[in-house]
């Protein structure tokens, strides 16, 4: 790795959306760091990477679990002492589960898990990472939410009701437009987008389309120039051919 290279986190990165990010970010010079919370599957996918000469780490990190946190955040800053990008990636989807389909039959406990999983742990890893941003005051922050948080259109959307995983998601675009109004000023960029329906383990071989067109938008936000845009929710590059905002 070359000391101009930029540092890329991505969480939940051993396969699915996380592999194909990290890939489509080394592919274009990056230094990606892959993390999940089994190492051998983790250490699996560095080796893809590294077969196709692209510059990748791995680190075990599981983003539920303090301690990981701070193992990995302290792995970080002794081996590269600064953080430039991180996808929120990693995260939970109940909607298989026959209660999913109402608010009147899910589960709080399922409610709770997915809450901590794709909202509290999201929290748990920016705030550890922010500071390593602030040593050159560069970072780009990608939160991965999907459409069917988007409040306004919820109520004539056609997507299946999943509590669950639709008022997490919600969580996380809340977290993403407070984040962006306290780094206002900085050049610390923070967004969320929808990366679709995908064949991935989530999505299911049914989804119209691959895990590496998903993570399209991902790499643009990622990749945003100094004074870019901040601080706002995106729908997935293939549906319009481009960068395009939603609603919140």
């Amino acid at each position: 790795m070359t000391e101009q290279k930029r540092i890329a986190v991505i969480t939940g990165s051993n396969r699915g959306l996380g592999y194909a990010i990290s890939r489509k970010l080394a592919q274009i010079g990056l230094h990606v760091i892959l993390t999940s919370r089994n190492e051998a599957d983790g250490l699996a996918a560095k080796q893809q990477l590294s077969a196709e000469g692209l510059d990748a780490d791995y680190c075990v990190l599981d983003v539920t679990n303090d301690v990981s946190v701070q193992r990995f955040t302290k792995w970080l800053r002794e081996t590269y002492s600064k953080v430039d990008i991180l996808v929120n990636n990693a995260g939970i989807n109940p909607t298989t589960k026959p209660e999913e389909s109402s608010l009147l039959t899910v589960q709080l406990e399922t409610m709770r898990v997915t809450w901590e999983t794709n909202v509290l742990a999201v929290v748990r890893i920016t705030q550890a990472l922010i500071p390593l941003m602030q040593v050159e005051n560069y970072g780009r922050i990608v939160n991965i939410s999907t459409e069917m948080a988007s409040l306004s259109s919820i109520s004539d959307d056609y997507y299946p009701l999943a509590p669950s995983y639709r008022l997490s998601k919600v969580g996380v675009n809340g977290i993403t437009a407070i984040l962006a109004k306290e780094l206002q000023g900085t050049n610390i960029l923070v967004n969320a987008y929808s990366p679709g329906w995908m064949k991935t383990d989530m999505g299911g071989d049914n989804a119209p389309f691959t895990a590496e067109e998903g993570a399209e938008t991902a790499v643009y936000l990622a990749t945003l120039p100094d004074g870019g845009v901040q601080g706002q929710f995106f729908a997935e590059m293939r549906k319009f051919g481009g960068p395009v905002q939603l609603q919140w």
